[in-house]
C-alpha cells in the first residue's frame, strides 16, 4: 500500500469513532477511492482486530450475529462470515469449543471462500453485485457496531484460550438419546393432531428428564467431572417477554436457569451440558408449535370476525408458556419419582450447583412484570394450546415473572 493509500484508508477508518452518518459517509467515499486491493485487505485486517475483541469480551459468533441481524441488513451479516472465517482461521479445529464450530457453520464462516486477502474486494464486489461505496459503507457500518460492542459476562473459552478444548466424557447413549428426543420432536412440530403433538412432546420431556438422571449416575460415579456450563439462546422480537418467558420455563423443567437479557435478544442458560443441550432442543421445538397454533387460532378468530390483534398474539403466547411451564415440570417431577430414588441428594446437589453458578455470573438480577397480557381470547386459546403441547397433569398458574 502506497504512503498515500495508507493515509486515505486510515482517515476512512477513522469515521468508525465519529457520532453521525455524515462521518460514515465520508468514510466510505474515502475508502471507496482507494486501490481497491488494499482497501479489501485493510477491512479483512480491521474486521478480524474488530472481531478478536468481541470474543475477547464475552460475545460468540451467534451473539453478533443476532445482533447484526436485527440492526443492519443481510448483506452486513454475510460481510460478518467473512470476517469470522479470517479470524477463526488462525486457529486449529481443536481449539474451536463445540458450540462455536456450531455456530460458525451455520453462518457459513467455517473456511475463506477468497483466493488471497489482497483479491477480496473485487471477489466480495462480484458476489455482492454492489459498486465500492455500498461495499465501503456496509464495511464500515459493521465495523461500527463491532467495535461498540461492550463487555459481557462469558458463558465458554474464547478460540485459543487453551491448547486444547477440553470435552466432556459423554456417556454411549448420547447420541442416540439425543436423536430419539429430535425426531420425538420433529413429529411433534409436524403433525396437525393436537393429542399426537401433545404425547410426542410429553414423550420427549421425560427422555430429557432420564437422560439428566443418567447424567448424575455417572457424575456420582465419578465417570464425569465437569460442573455447571452456559450457553446462549436467542430471544427475538416481536413477543420477546413471552418467549423468554417459555426458555425460561423449558430451562427451569430441565434443572437449569435462565437469565434474560432484553438489551441483546438472548437468554443465558446455565446448567449441566446435558441439560443445556435439552433445553435448547425443546425451547425451539415448542416455540414452533406455539406459532403454528397461533396462527391457526387467529384463523378462528378472523373467520369469526375478528381482526387479528397484538394483544390476542401476546396473550396467546404468554398464556402458552405459563402453562407449559406448569406441564413440564410435572411430567420431569414423575420421572424423578419413578427413577431417580436414591439419587436424590445428587440431584439436589446439583441443582445447587448451577444455582451458584447462575449468581456468580449474573450477581445482580431482576424480575420483570409481564405487561400487555389483557386478551382473554388470547389467554385461552394459548392455554388450551400449551395443554395439547405437553403432557396432562395438574394446572397450576405461575407467576408471570422472568429474570432478567
Amino acid at each position: 500500500m502506497t504512503e498515500e493509500a495508507f493515509v486515505g484508508a486510515d482517515q476512512a477508518f477513522s469515521a468508525l469513532y465519529g457520532t453521525g452518518d455524515d462521518d460514515l459517509d465520508l468514510g466510505a467515499s474515502l475508502l471507496a477511492a482507494a486501490p481497491w486491493p488494499d482497501a479489501g485487505r485493510e477491512v479483512l485486517r480491521r474486521g478480524e482486530e474488530f472481531v478478536r475483541r468481541a470474543w475477547d469480551r464475552g460475545w460468540q459468533p451467534a451473539d453478533v450475529a443476532r445482533l447484526v441481524r436485527r440492526d443492519l441488513d443481510d448483506v452486513h451479516v454475510r460481510l460478518l462470515g467473512d470476517l469470522i472465517a479470517a479470524e477463526l482461521r488462525r486457529h486449529p479445529e481443536e481449539q474451536l469449543p463445540p458450540r462455536w464450530r456450531a455456530q460458525v457453520g451455520e453462518l457459513g464462516a467455517d473456511a475463506v471462500w477468497w483466493k488471497r486477502d489482497e483479491a477480496y474486494g473485487d471477489a466480495l464486489a462480484r458476489r455482492e453485485k454492489a459498486d465500492r461505496f455500498s461495499l465501503a459503507t456496509a464495511a464500515l457500518e459493521l465495523l461500527r457496531l463491532l467495535i461498540r460492542l461492550p463487555s459481557i459476562e462469558p458463558v465458554g473459552p474464547a478460540p485459543g484460550a487453551g491448547a486444547r478444548v477440553r470435552q466432556a466424557q459423554a456417556s454411549p447413549d448420547e447420541p442416540r438419546m439425543l436423536t430419539r428426543i429430535r425426531a420425538l420432536l420433529a413429529k411433534a412440530e409436524a403433525t396437525d393432531y393436537p393429542e399426537e403433538a401433545e404425547a410426542l412432546t410429553g414423550k420427549a420431556q421425560e427422555l430429557m428428564a432420564r437422560h439428566s438422571i443418567d447424567e448424575a449416575v455417572l457424575a456420582a460415579q465419578g465417570a464425569t467431572a465437569t460442573g455447571p456450563g452456559a450457553c446462549r439462546i436467542g430471544v427475538d422480537a416481536p413477543y420477546e417477554t413471552a418467549k423468554a418467558i417459555l426458555l425460561d420455563a423449558v430451562a427451569t423443567a430441565n434443572r437449569c436457569r435462565a437469565v434474560w437479557n432484553s438489551a441483546f435478544g438472548f437468554s443465558t442458560v446455565v446448567g449441566f451440558e446435558a441439560d443445556l443441550d435439552a433445553v435448547e432442543l425443546l425451547y425451539t421445538s415448542l416455540l414452533v408449535q406455539g406459532t403454528a397454533a397461533m396462527t391457526r387460532a387467529e384463523a378462528a378468530q378472523r373467520a369469526g370476525g375478528r381482526k387479528r390483534t397484538k394483544s390476542f398474539r401476546q396473550s396467546f403466547l404468554t398464556a402458552y408458556a405459563s402453562r407449559l411451564g406448569t406441564r413440564l415440570a410435572e411430567a420431569t417431577e414423575h420421572v424423578v419419582e419413578e427413577t431417580a430414588g436414591a439419587l436424590l441428594p445428587v440431584l439436589a446437589a446439583r441443582d445447587v450447583a448451577v444455582t451458584d453458578r447462575a449468581e456468580q455470573m449474573f450477581p445482580r438480577t431482576t424480575s420483570t412484570r409481564v405487561r400487555g397480557v389483557n386478551d382473554l381470547a388470547g389467554w385461552e386459546h394459548g392455554t388450551a394450546a400449551a395443554d395439547r403441547a405437553s403432557v396432562p397433569g395438574r394446572q397450576t398458574p405461575q407467576r408471570g415473572r422472568i429474570r432478567s
